[in-house]
């Protein structure tokens, strides 16, 4: 019995499990519930709203089975409710009595479809997931004075976020230029990882060309604009680029939530400057904005998925618990990324993730030309 139970629950104990039910109870309610009016009309009683509301989610869920399925459902409930059942005419008497267990059966086959779909669901998802992970940088270019840690957690199998760092091409006359990117698309899931996939495509073929950050912005909202057929599919994104040599970092923020920079001193600087997620409108005007990175200064650009983690109590990490784990951080990038992680973890505790999660650390060290970079991945 003690090895049938560690296969079934995979050693997890009662009280986790119970809460792991509980979260997975809780968002699928919310999936049916997101379809039931639940406004009491003028007149309406109690108990009539109460057995709509009730009538409206038994529809919701059955809606989500196939036809065939709904069929098979709808026999399996009424021979578990209507156990008995008798058939009198004048040369034949048909009774058949205790036919629970042909809907419990009913059930039972009806579980097996769905779960047979859910595996090649997910099987397929897996795929797709490993392809993403193909599209994000495994290390980072080397570079001197620099380190670079990255966390990301997808809400499902694939995610809408993305990140990426890479040397630009650069003129004769110019400094080589790092660039980094944090974007995230609207939404979550398949929808948003496909697109996601075209921004990645589309960034890197764009940067390959010549020009400054604020046309490579321009050029791609104008891609992403056509590509937004239906006007509800845009993404906020942070690009910077940075000259390793001096420091110097020029970004534009498209909407995105604003990145921390921490300076030596203690002193925070919001980067901001920027304008309209890419996707929403072909002629939107960006601006860029321009800051120093000091030796030892931190830098966190990070996507809405971490302060709007939410808690069983439905309470948001928010910034500035966020705030206070960067005023402490110290050591490497990767170490300021674990604490803060960490943190979230600590928050949030057995609650269901409701969006992606993306961060990305970079942290300079005390001399730019005493050290080389490293992209530490953290599969959270």
């Amino acid at each position: 019995m003690r090895t049938f139970w560690q296969r079934v629950s995979d050693g997890i104990q009662i009280q986790q499990l119970w809460a792991q039910f509980h979260a997975e109870s809780r968002a699928s309610y919310e999936l049916y519930a997101k379809e039931v009016s639940w406004t009491r009309t003028e007149g309406e009683s109690r108990w009539r709203r109460f057995w709509r509301v009730v009538r409206g989610l038994f529809w919701s869920m059955m809606m989500k089975l196939s036809p065939a399925r709904r069929v098979l459902f709808l026999v399996a409930l009424v021979l578990l409710f209507f156990p008995v059942f008798s058939v009198h005419t004048e040369e034949h008497d048909f009774d058949l009595e205790n036919v629970r267990f042909l809907g419990g059966v009913g059930l039972l086959v009806l579980l097996a479809l769905e779960l047979s779909d859910r595996v090649t669901m997910k099987r397929d998802l897996e795929i797709a997931r490993e392809i993403q992970s193909w599209l994000m940088p495994a290390a980072a270019p080397k570079v001197p004075g620099v380190d670079i840690a990255f966390a990301t957690r997808p809400a499902n199998t694939v995610a809408g976020d993305y990140y990426d760092a890479f040397f630009r091409p650069a003129a004769p006359e110019q400094d080589q230029r790092l660039l980094l990117v944090v974007a995230d698309v609207a939404g979550k899931s398949v929808p948003a990882a496909l697109l996601m996939a075209t921004l990645q495509a589309s960034l890197r073929t764009l940067a390959a060309l010549p020009g400054s950050l604020l046309e490579l912005v321009t050029r791609l909202n104008q891609y992403a604009c056509a590509q937004n057929l239906g006007g509800q599919r845009f993404t906020t994104a942070f690009l910077a680029e940075l000259e390793p040599a001096s420091g110097r970092v020029t970004y534009v923020n498209a909407g995105h939530n604003w990145p921390v920079l921490r300076h030596v001193s203690g002193a925070i600087e919001r980067l901001e400057t920027g304008g309209l997620p890419l996707g929403i409108t072909p002629g939107a005007l960006y601006e860029c904005g321009h800051t120093t990175l000091d030796a030892k200064d931190l830098l966190l650009i990070f996507t809405d998925g971490l302060v709007e983690a939410e808690n069983d109590r439905e309470e948001e990490y928010g910034e500035p618990r966020m705030l206070g784990i960067l005023s402490g951080a110290g050591g490497s990038a990767s170490e300021v990324l674990k604490q803060l992680m960490s943190s979230v973890d600590a928050f949030v505790g057995l609650a269901r993730q409701h969006d992606d999660i993306t961060c990305l650390v970079l942290r300079t060290f005390e001399a730019r030309d005493g050290g080389v970079a490293t992209l530490h991945p953290m599969t959270l």
